[in-house]
This record gives structure tokens, sequence and C-alpha cells, in this order.
């Protein structure tokens, strides 16, 4: 039937992609050979039920369509995603009706939407940057709100310009550079854009940037020196406290178990992280070398300088100028329109309310979205990803519910997570494979996108990453802490009963027998070979090659992509594009994105926040020792989760415990916590100690 097909279309393009792996290696094998070279202006699409071998047919309309995508995935290596499309955001003028429909919506939209024409949006950016949206009492700082928010601007009759008032960031590079995106789109507009800040580093600098003028007050604090990274090892701490850690990690580059072993770092470590800084760095120096319209070397020059006076960062043309805030509001007011002495403003908050259909933003199709941020653990409650942690669970009732929407012509995955527990993330895994064989599923990666995180993202038909977002750490480690000698000191006694050969593996009394010792490394070493012939699958590649990018090394998403490890650079916004390319949906055609995971917040939330400030503030007049033991626990609490050190012996695929410019496994150690309820606590045990 396939042959017939391909002779009845004459010069079909064969298109290989959106179907697991599997499945676009037997379809490349039966059609390779029968791919003509030259195309048809037309444009059909075929499709072989999902369990058995399928492919698309599809005649090549653009650039974007190559016969690279008949290839598998581990022949694509290095064509760096060319051909899949760009989906980036463009700004088209509206015409004279799209005009008109806008300013009947705005008319007729209710009062508390409404403000004036001439306004300047004002969006003040402090602290952390959620991947997913707040509930009503959260604050609307959300990557996805925040990019809706610019988008809409840039259509709005009654938006002038923008004001981005900085604050201290908390986000990891991959989330700027998606940040940065948008804000290149609304300058495209044609209206103002303004970036103020009073203090800040190269990430909020990075940020200033993507407008078009940048105002410090004369006294700022404005430190760009450059980029450092950093490891940290506690086998020292836990030698002098009488812990012995007992880690398997599988792969020359899983350093998630160097922090527990080692109390230096490790060659095949310093080699991951020295590449990682040279990504960052020169991801930074390009980026602002374009912005200031200056030279590689030159900014170069600037970050070794150790400017401290705010008048060289305006002579050396870093920054416009610099005016205190009373200065800046004085000019915008002048910008907006209105009275002399008022400004014309809105907020982020109240902006939110405002419908991109106002703009004819929306379609009738739907792309959904489905982000999951946070460690990965194990159980069957949570959220699937809308909070600190990922559970499979509820993460997998999404995908169903999904997968039985018809409305739903395609699904962007969004991950930021740097891994967890290994049997979660393979239930997600397989989960997402199901809903690749029904619909297009395509993964974006955020921040981080490693070991579970990136488990999850090879599951879907094709990966798309940021150049800076932290991938790959294809490897597993799991291990036990050896608290025998801890107890002596502190004559804590435990005493086990038990029965059966392995029934003590986990426990914490003693150290491996032999055989237990045994026991432990192969179940580790089959663990690893699982995920790593899992991403060979996924990924259309022999395992070998996968094997040379897999033993647990972290990559730079720009790395990744050399290796074949995903299929384009760039944020969700090419994912939607390759999903709609996938779906059969012109790429010029508005679709509605549906939203289906959002953050939990309620006022309680954040009186507890308070009440914990308080708390802590009052404790300091507790005594240090105490406040040394627990911040010591906390840190081997957290050090046990990122080193796979579990109470149920649980297989972790876990980044290590790296800080890469804020970015790390921070999220991951905060799924662990600290149990104090339990006698055997470590924070209980410490203060005795200590």
């Amino acid at each position: 039937m396939a042959g017939q097909l391909l002779r009845t279309l004459g010069h079909a393009h064969v298109v290989n992609a959106f179907r697991p792996a599997a499945a676009r290696q037997c379809a490349y094998h039966r059609i390779a050979k029968l791919q003509p070279n030259s195309h048809n202006p037309s444009r059909i699409i075929w499709r072989r039920p999902a369990s058995t071998c399928r492919f698309v047919v599809q005649a090549s309309q653009s650039s974007t369509s190559t016969a690279a995508e008949a290839a598998p995935a581990g022949d694509k290596a290095h064509h760096e995603g060319q051909d899949l499309p760009m989906g980036s955001l463009t700004y088209t003028p509206p015409k004279t009706m799209r005009k008109f429909l806008t300013s009947l919506k705005l008319f007729l939209s209710p009062f508390w939407r409404k403000f004036k024409k001439g306004s300047v949006l004002v969006i003040e950016l402090d602290g952390d940057i959620p991947e997913q949206r707040g509930g009503r009492f959260a604050p609307p700082l959300s990557v996805p709100q925040l990019k809706e928010a610019l988008l809409k601007a840039a259509y709005d009759p009654r938006i002038r310009g923008i004001h981005l008032k900085i604050g201290s960031v908390s986000a990891g590079w991959a989330k700027l550079q998606e940040l940065r995106r948008s804000l290149d789109f609304f300058r495209t507009s044609g209206k103002f854009s303004i970036a103020t800040m009073n203090r800040g580093g190269e990430k909020e600098y990075f940020l200033c940037c993507g407008c078009e003028e940048i105002y410090i007050p004369p006294t700022a604090n404005l430190t760009l020196k450059g980029f450092m990274v950093a490891g940290t090892f506690l086998r020292g701490v836990l030698e002098k406290v009488g812990i012995e850690p007992q880690v398997k990690r599988i792969g020359k580059y899983k350093s998630a178990g160097d922090q527990l072993l080692l109390k230096d770092m490790s060659e095949p470590q310093r080699e991951q992280l020295t590449a990682l800084l040279e990504d960052i760095y020169e991801g930074f120096t390009s980026t602002i070398s374009k912005d200031r319209n200056k030279t590689v070397e030159e900014v170069e020059a600037m970050l070794n300088e150790g400017i401290f006076d705010m008048q060289k960062y305006v002579d050396g043309g870093w920054v416009t100028g610099l005016k205190y805030e009373d200065e800046v509001m004085d000019d915008l007011k002048k910008r907006t329109g209105g009275k002399a002495d008022k400004l014309r403003s809105v907020s982020l908050k109240k902006y939110g309310k405002t419908s991109p259909s106002a703009f004819g933003l929306t379609g009738r199709k739907t792309i959904a979205i489905v982000r999951s941020s946070g460690a990965i653990v194990g159980g069957e409650g949570g959220i699937g990803g809308t909070g600190s942690v990922i559970t499979a669970g509820a993460f997998i009732k999404q995908l169903r519910s999904l997968a039985k929407d018809k409305s739903v012509k395609a699904v962007v995955l969004r991950v930021d997570s740097p891994g967890g527990d290994a049997l979660a993330s393979d239930l997600m895994w397989r989960e997402i494979r199901q809903l690749a064989a029904k619909k297009p599923v395509v993964a974006s990666m955020g921040d981080v996108a490693a070991s579970g995180g990136y488990y999850m993202a090879m599951g879907a038909s094709k990966i798309v990453a940021e150049p800076l977002t932290i991938t790959g750490s294809i490897g597993v480690v799991t291990g036990k802490f050896n608290l025998e000698e801890l107890y002596r000191r502190v004559q804590y006694s435990k005493v086990v009963i038990s029965k059966g050969k392995y029934a003590e593996l986990n426990g914490d009394t003693r150290s491996f027998t032999p055989e237990e010792e045994d026991l432990f490394d192969r179940s580790a070493e089959f663990a690893y070979a699982s995920f790593r012939d899992k991403a060979a699958e996924s990924r259309g590649m022999p395992k070998e090659e996968l094997q040379q990018h897999a033993q647990g090394r972290v990559w730079s998403g720009k790395r990744a992509l050399q290796n074949g490890l995903i299929d384009g650079l760039g944020g969700i916004d090419r994912a939607i594009g390759i999903a709609k390319q996938a779906a059969g949906i012109d790429q010029n055609k508005k679709v509605r994105l549906l939203e289906v995971s959002k953050a939990k917040s309620s006022p309680f939330g954040l009186l507890s926040a308070l009440a914990l400030g308080g708390a802590m503030a009052t404790g300091e007049q507790s005594s240090m020792h105490n406040l040394a033991s627990m911040l010591l626990a906390g840190q081997l609490q957290k050090a046990a989760f990122q080193n796979g050190v579990t109470s149920n012996g649980a297989t972790m695929a876990v980044m290590p415990d790296i800080q890469v410019e804020g970015v790390g496994s921070l999220s991951a150690a905060q799924a662990s916590g600290v149990d104090s309820s339990r006698p055997d606590d470590l924070s209980s045990i410490l203060q005795r100690l200590l």
C-alpha cells in the first residue's frame, strides 16, 4: 500500500518525523530507497495505525522541510534543526479591519479591564520567575504570563511602550533567553522600551539589554565581572561526624555522588563544568555585543575592567544614562498621554486580564501546553509538576486526558527538571510515547532538563532547547548512608532484626556485605543500561553512539544539538511551530494555546511564608549550636536526595549538585526536606553531636 501511494504521488517528499523512534526507523528502512529528490507543491498526509510502523507523506512547502527529515535522528546530529520550522515570533502590523475589530472588543470589554490610551506597561521583575501560571493569589510573574503580556502589548493600541523594572532576578539562562526573545519581538513593533535597575549582575543586565534604553541611578550597584560554576563536596564533613556514604553512580561524568564521595572536584566533572562555563560566557558576550553594537572583544574587556564608577558604563555605551527613578518617571510622562504631572500606566497584573483574542492572537485549533517543573518524585499524588515536584500519577492523568480530547491537535511538553526518581521518570516516558503515537508531542526544555528531566523529554517526537539549557546527564545514581559510627558517637542505639539475605540492604546501621555490594552494583548497572538503551531508541541512535554522549555527562543545549540529543534550538514558540507543522496546521495560522498546568497558591500559603519569616527572625536569639546542626542536617538531606541516597533504596536519575550561575539541582534537593518528627532524623542526631 505504501509503495502504491508513493508511485501515485510521484514526487512526494517523505517525512518520518513525529512518531516513536522504533516506528521511525522501521518506516525509514521501508521507504528510503523510494524517495525521489524533487519536490511536489501539493501536500498530502497519510498515517498508518499507531500499532504498526507509520510514517507521514508530506510534500515540501518550504525550506523548513528537507530530505533530512527522512533519516533517523542519529543521522541528523549535525543538521542543527534546519529541517524544522523556526516558529519565531514575527510582528505583522495589523490591517484596517483587524484594527477596527480590536478597537471594538476593547470598547466592549468590562470597565475593570480598561485603562487609558497612551499608557506604559510597567513590568516589575524581582525574584523567582516560575514556569507555571500562578493561581489567583500569586503574582503575575510566570514565564507564560510575561510572554503573553509582551505579545499583546505589541499589538495593543493603548500601549505606547513598556517600562521594565529589574530587581534581583532568580532564573536560569535558558529562561532569560526565552524572555529576551519576547522583548526583541516587542521592540519590532516600534514602541519604546525602557529598563531600569538599582543593582544587579550579569543576569539582570542581560534582561535589561532586551530594551532599547537602560537607565541606572548614579549610585547604582551594577557589577559585571564574569561567570563562575561551582561544585560542593561534603566528604570531609561526613568523616568528621562519622557518616560513611556508600554511593554507586554509573557513568564517567555522573558526578552526582562525587559530592558525598570526594573532597575535591574530579577531572571529568571539571571538564563538563568548564564546557558549560564556556558556553554561558560565549552566549552572554555574543548577545550583549549585538545588543550594544559592540564587538565580543569589547564586551570581554568591559567584564575584565572591574567597573565600579557607573559613569564609565555610560561613557562606554553599556547603559543609556544615569537617572534616578523620579527622572525616569518625568521622562515617561512626556512620552505618554494625559496630564504632565501624572503618568499613564498599567500594571502587569491588571493587563493580564486583557484577552489575547482582542488582538486576533488566538485561533480555532488547539495546542495544549503541559508544564512540568521541579524534582521528579515517586508516589501517585501531587499535582503533576505544577508545584515544586513532578509526580508520575498526576502527570500521566493529564496526558491521558489530552489523548482523549479530540479538540487538542498537538501537545507541547515544557520540561524544567533536574530529574529525580528513576521509576517515575520511566513511567512518564512511557506515557509520553503512548500519547505521541496518537498526536504530535514536542518537548521544550527550560532552564534544566537533565537526567530524569531528559528522560521525560526524550519520549516526545521532537525536542527543542535553548542554547544555554542544561540537559543530558543520562545516568543513574543510588546509595545509602552508613550511620554506624555516628550512632556510636552520640550513643544512639538502633537494633535491627531481619530475615532474608538482602533484607538489610538499605539499612543504615552497618556497611554492605560483599554479597550486598555486588547486588547493589549490578542493580545500578541494570538501571543505567535501561536508561541509555531507551534514550538510544527514542533518539533513533545506535546504543554505541548514544553511549558516547551519555555516561552521566551534562551538556548545554547547544552541545546537545551537536550530539543529536535534541532536534533544534529555540524556546517554546519554536516548539509550538514544530507542533503546528506536525499537526498539519499552517505556520501563519493562529492557534489556541491551552495551558494545562497551573501552580496552586492560596492566601494561607502567603501567610505561612510570612509566619516562617517571622520565626526565622525570632530564631536569631536561639542557640547558634542548634542552628549550625540544622544547617548541616539540611545540607546532608539535600545531598542525600541529589546523590541517590533514599530511605527505600530507589534508583535516582538526577543531575549532579552543580551551581551554574543560579541554575543547579537545588530544586530537586528541596523536594527531600527534613522530617524533624523522625527520632533518627539527621537534624536531631547532629544537634547531639555538635
